[in-house]
Parts: C-alpha cells; sequence; structure tokens
C-alpha cells in the first residue's frame, strides 16, 4: 500500500471546497506520457493552479501503473523545481469502472479515483459507488461518482447516446453514497466530435454552432444540493486552429466541434469546480507533430516533435487555466 501523500499529493476536499467558494473549476488533464506531464505541471506552475493529474483505465495500460505513479511523484518535485513551494496535485482515476480498479488506483499512490457507474440501473450505481466510498473514504481518498450518460468515445468509455442528468435523482444519490463529488451530464461530450451536424445550427459563414448546454439542469441541480462540487466531463472547446493544421498537414477529422469556452466560463462560475480537457491536449499536440513531420520530412528526433508538441500543449492548458477555468493565482 503506497499512501499518496507519500508522494506528495493531495485529495481533492479542500481543493474543491475553495473552487466552489470563488467561482472558478480546476483543470483536470489526462496524460499518458512524460510530455503531456510536463506541459500539464510546467502550465500549472506558470499560472500558479493547483491541477488534476488524470489517468484513465486505457492510460494505465498504455504506460503502466507504476511508471504512472511516480511520474505523479515527480510531477510534484518538478513543480517545486519551477519555483512551486507548496503544488496542488491531485492524482486521479478517470472513468473508473469497477471496485477492483478502484481499490488498486488507491494502493498505488491515487489521491482521488472515480468510479463511473452511471451506465448502471440507479440501484446498482448507488450500490458500486457506495462501495467504492466506503474503501476510499478510509485511506483519506475522496470519490467521484456520476448521474447521467454522455455520449462520444474516450479511451474505454463509449456510449452512443447520452442521458441527461435527473435533478430529482442528486439528493438521494449523494445521501445514499456519500460521494465527495458528482459528475452530471448537462449536454457534454467526449471525444473530437461531440455533435453530429444535425444537432448543430450553422452560422452565416457555414460554421457549425453546437447546441448549447443545459444551464437549466445545472441550477436546478445547484438547488438541490448547494455548494456541492459539481464535475463536468467531456468539456474540449476542440480549437478550430488546431484542427484546421491537423487537416492541412494530412489529417481528416470531418466535422469535428467542441463546447464552446464561453459556455465553460460560466459553468466555471457556477458550483462546477472541476472540468475536464482531454481531446484538446490530443489536437494541439497532433496538430504540432503533423506540422513538423511535414515541413521537416528528415526529421527524425524525437525530441524534435516532441518538444514542440509539448510546448504547444503547455500554451493551450495555460490559456485554459487563465481565461476559460479561472483558477489561475489560486495556490
Amino acid at each position: 500500500m503506497v499512501s499518496y501523500k507519500e508522494l506528495g499529493l493531495v485529495n481533492t476536499k479542500e481543493m474543491f471546497a475553495k473552487a466552489v467558494a470563488g467561482g472558478y473549476a480546476i483543470p483536470a488533464f489526462n496524460f499518458n506520457n512524460m510530455e503531456q506531464m510536463q506541459a500539464i505541471v510546467q502550465a500549472a506552475v506558470a499560472t500558479k493552479s493547483p491541477v488534476i493529474l488524470q489517468v484513465s483505465s486505457g492510460a494505465r495500460k498504455y504506460a503502466n501503473q507504476t511508471l504512472l505513479r511516480y511520474m505523479a511523484q515527480g510531477a510534484v518535485e518538478y513543480a517545486k523545481e519551477l519555483g512551486c513551494e507548496k503544488p496542488q496535485i491531485v492524482l486521479h482515476l478517470d472513468h473508473g469502472d469497477s471496485l477492483e480498479l478502484c481499490k488498486s488506483c488507491i494502493e498505488m499512490g491515487f489521491s482521488s479515483v472515480m468510479i463511473d457507474g452511471s451506465h448502471l440501473p440507479y440501484d446498482e450505481n448507488v450500490a458500486l459507488t457506495k462501495q467504492v466510498v466506503e474503501y476510499a473514504h478510509a485511506h483519506d481518498v475522496t470519490v467521484e461518482g456520476e448521474l447521467g450518460v454522455l455520449a462520444g468515445v474516450e479511451d474505454d468509455v463509449c456510449a452512443e447516446h447520452h442521458t441527461y442528468t435527473e435533478p430529482d435523482q442528486v439528493v438521494d444519490f449523494v445521501t445514499k453514497t456519500g460521494v465527495d463529488s458528482l459528475a452530471i451530464s448537462i449536454g457534454t461530450s467526449h471525444g473530437a466530435n461531440k455533435f453530429t451536424p444535425a444537432q448543430c445550427t450553422r452560422d452565416a459563414n457555414g460554421i457549425l454552432v453546437p447546441p448549447p448546454l443545459r444551464f437549466d439542469i445545472l441550477e436546478e441541480i445547484e438547488k438541490r444540493i448547494p455548494g456541492f462540487p459539481i464535475v463536468l466531463h467531456g468539456s474540449s472547446s476542440v480549437p478550430q486552429d488546431k484542427v484546421a493544421t491537423i487537416n492541412k498537414y494530412g489529417g481528416a477529422l470531418v466535422d469535428a466541434i467542441g463546447i464552446p469556452e464561453e459556455q465553460l466560463r460560466r459553468a466555471a462560475a457556477s458550483a462546477v469546480c472541476k472540468i475536464n480537457i482531454d481531446s484538446d491536449g490530443r489536437l494541439a499536440m497532433t496538430a504540432a507533430i503533423r506540422e513538423i513531420f511535414a515541413t521537416k520530412p528528415a526529421e527524425f528526433d524525437p525530441r524534435k516533435y516532441l518538444g514542440p508538441a509539448r510546448d504547444s500543449l503547455k500554451e493551450l492548458y495555460a490559456d485554459k487555466i487563465k481565461n476559460v477555468l479561472g483558477s489561475a493565482d489560486k495556490l
């Protein structure tokens, strides 16, 4: 058993309480490799922001759970090297799907876990989430649950249709499970193609305009559980300049569209205190790498294309922290 406290990590309890009270959201960025981790830490230190390092079950399979644990420990020390005296870094399991997986992550030093039982019948979701909470809280690890289903594909998570969170269920779910935060479904979606063209309208220039988030549902949930930490998954904005660069240099992203940043800013000012962003980071790195491969075809040193990809990712994440989530200068 490795305690996250030995690694210099923190859980989300105090972090979320401050975010809800302060009207901002903590960035939750997924990582699978060293360059992604470096970019996340660099952006968080540069903006003086707390940050959540997210690991999906797919990332654990790809990178190895032991390496990820030491990378998270290294992230804390790296932040200190960059000048942050007391970094606030969480290592979080994203979309855990079983009690066994959550236990394994907790025993390997994770400070926060998500148990996603949203695909199960309601009573089974409650029972599974409660089991995870009981185990996690015994180790001072915080737990995120989920009500409602997000459409889209991300790693091992796949759903063709979304189901909005029912405000009438949230009090019962939070009370029975004891979760520390709740992921809800108000129209966000996983992946780079969050909406089909049929779900969108088009502006005067023919550009797709996504349907607005259901802030009425969010506001109703806030009334039912005032001050309770709310989480939004699938919140990448899918920057069109990155999409254009990818397509310019051989990519084939068709009708890729995300959540408008102004809607995310509005959400971050509410009880939404954690916003998950993964696809935007993938797009930023891929755009940088594709451009180098196309413009410098003789290049074969991974540092010469992964380095610029890391720099692009840092720039994107720093902008999200300052201009979308509002968590800059909150350490």
